[in-house]
Order: C-alpha cells, then sequence, then structure tokens
C-alpha cells in the first residue's frame, strides 16, 4: 500500500484544526488503496495548536508532527516538512481550509498517470480584496517578464509532489527562500488543475501586506538578477544622457552667449541623480543582504520534537 503525506505548515490554527482534519478523514476514507500519513509543522504557534497536536498523536496513528523551536516562516515550515515526510507522494496544503481537500482524488489520480508535481491553478479567490487580486496579477505578470524560469501563475503550494521532487526540494538549502520559484527551477513532469479558492474557514490570515511585499521581494531576487542588470543600464544611458547634455550647455554658452540653467535645474538634475543611485544600492543591498544570510552556513532550522508511528516507504528510495 503507497503512502502519501499530507503535510500542513501550521501556525495559530487552533480554531480550524478538527474541522481540517474531518474534511481530511471524509476524503482519504474513500481511498482505501492508500496509507495517508497527517504532517503537521508547527511553527512557533503561540495558542494551543501544538497541545491540540499532542493529544490527537494519542489517539491516531495516522497523524505525526514536527515541533520546530521557533517561529520560521512558512517557506522554512515546509522545508521541515519536506525532511520528515515518509511518503512516495506529498501533498502540501494550508491549514486555513481555503485550498479544498477534495481535489487530493484529482491529483492522486494524474499522480498515479505519471505527472511530478500536479498543482491547484486559483480560478478564483474569495474573500480577498480587489487589491490583493490585482497586485498579485501584476506581481506575477513582473515575474515572468524577469524570471528565466516558467512561472507557475496564481498557484500557491497546494500540490501533490512526487518524493523524486521531494528529493529535489531537500537538496536546497538556503535559508532566504522562495519555494514557489523553486517549483518550476527543479523541473519534471507538471500538470495544472483548476479550483475556486474558498475564504478562510476561520481565524485570520497572517499575511498581512508587508509580509507580502517581503515575499514578493524574496521572489524576485530568488528567480533573477535583472534587477542588477536594468540598474546597470539605467546607469548607463543616464551617464549618455548626461554627458550630451554638458555638450550642449557647454556650445549654447560659448557660441550664443546662452545662461547656464539656475540652481532650480541644477537641483532637479542633483535630486533625480540622487534617487537614481539611492536606488540602485537597494537593488544591490537586496542581494548582498541575501548572500550575507547565506554565508553564515547556520541550520535552515531547528526541530523542538518531532513524534510519528509511521514507518517510511522504503519504495520510496
Amino acid at each position: 500500500m503507497k503512502i502519501i503525506s499530507i503535510l500542513i505548515p501550521a501556525y495559530n490554527e487552533e480554531q480550524v484544526l478538527h474541522t481540517l482534519i474531518n474534511r481530511l478523514d471524509a476524503v482519504t476514507s474513500d481511498l482505501p488503496n492508500y496509507q495517508f500519513e497527517y504532517l503537521f509543522v508547527n511553527d512557533g504557534s503561540t495558542d494551543n495548536t501544538l497541545f491540540l497536536l499532542k493529544q490527537l498523536v494519542k489517539h491516531r496513528t495516522d497523524i505525526s508532527y514536527v515541533n520546530l523551536s521557533r517561529n520560521f516562516g512558512k517557506e522554512v515550515a515546509m522545508l521541515a516538512g519536506f525532511d520528515h515526510t515518509k511518503g512516495q507522494a506529498v501533498i502540501i496544503i494550508d491549514a486555513d481550509l481555503q485550498d479544498p481537500p477534495e481535489l487530493i482524488p484529482e491529483m492522486i489520480g494524474y499522480w498515479e498517470q505519471g505527472y511530478d508535481d500536479v498543482y491547484a491553478k486559483r480560478r478564483s479567490r474569495a474573500g480577498e480584496s480587489w487589491f490583493k487580486k490585482w497586485s498579485s496579477s501584476r506581481y506575477y505578470k513582473i515575474l515572468e517578464t524577469l524570471s528565466n524560469i516558467p512561472v507557475q501563475r496564481d498557484t500557491g503550494d497546494f500540490r501533490l509532489l512526487d518524493r523524486r521532487c521531494i528529493d529535489a526540494l531537500q537538496q536546497l538549502r538556503e535559508g532566504q527562500r522562495y519555494t514557489k520559484g523553486m517549483y518550476s527551477w527543479i523541473g519534471f513532469n507538471k500538470k495544472e488543475i483548476l479550483f475556486d479558492r474558498d475564504p478562510r474557514a476561520a481565524g485570520e490570515t497572517k499575511w498581512n501586506y508587508g509580509k507580502l511585499f517581503n515575499l514578493a521581494i524574496d521572489g524576485i531576487t530568488s528567480s533573477t538578477i535583472a534587477p542588477l542588470r536594468f540598474s546597470s543600464l539605467f546607469g548607463v544611458i543616464i551617464s549618455v544622457v548626461a554627458f550630451f547634455f554638458v555638450v550642449i550647455v557647454v556650445i549654447r554658452a560659448l557660441l550664443f552667449g546662452d545662461p547656464v540653467p539656475g540652481y532650480p535645474s541644477l537641483m532637479a538634475v542633483i535630486l533625480f541623480l540622487g534617487g537614481i543611485q539611492l536606488l540602485s544600492l537597494g537593488i544591490i543591498g537586496e542581494y548582498l543582504g541575501k548572500v550575507f544570510y547565506e554565508t553564515k552556513g547556520r541550520p535552515v532550522y531547528f526541530v523542538d520534537e518531532y513524534v510519528s508511528t509511521i514507518k517510511k516507504d522504503d519504495s520510496a528510495e
């Protein structure tokens, strides 16, 4: 019997935990030919999420959990899950039930047909503001333009990954992670399915606009060095324009006696060039910061506790 791991990163999800498990049970009970592992990664929750998980593993052998030593963020929590999953395939799903577990049988069906990465693309996004939808659309368009790898638009982490995809992702150990880009980078045989995203079943989203902005910056700087090249190109263009402007000013002053433009134009040029320089330094700083973090060579995460009664499927190796 094949083992399929369902990986669930969890941060302060006590309100939705039992509802999630009930919906997962309703789906997996109709798939008797597979053994399922529910692997929760508790990412430093401050509510009763860990307490509830400890109670659940006392009564169920299909539930496991990894308790991280602190909150490392969802991207790192997923890596911790990859390191501890035991199935031949792994399904990643958020605990908030915005991604419907009812798609799992369809994912498994495509996996059995030979697809390695069956990812769910959002057809609609209920419960999200127009600004969030608009900004997400603009972001994906920019990323598609800049990135040198295919970009999966309107997709998140809700997907089924074959064991060889998981093995590949485990080898990518950078601390500043953008897993959505990694899915595309590793390649393998992919299949898209469409779904309508639901609003949260309970609780509040952990993603405010500040965190989403940071994630967007990580996505761009992790996928391409195009911003560095644009800043260099822009610098060359500004330098050429400035050179011809100086030539024109000198010629007009020598031949026609025109006065050199005064204080307002001088300040405009200085402020404009100063802004361009600061922007370029900021772009360089983003990449340099990533280099700084990675050269430390620290472990990506620490595990406080890992509880599982499921034996690893040796055929997954």
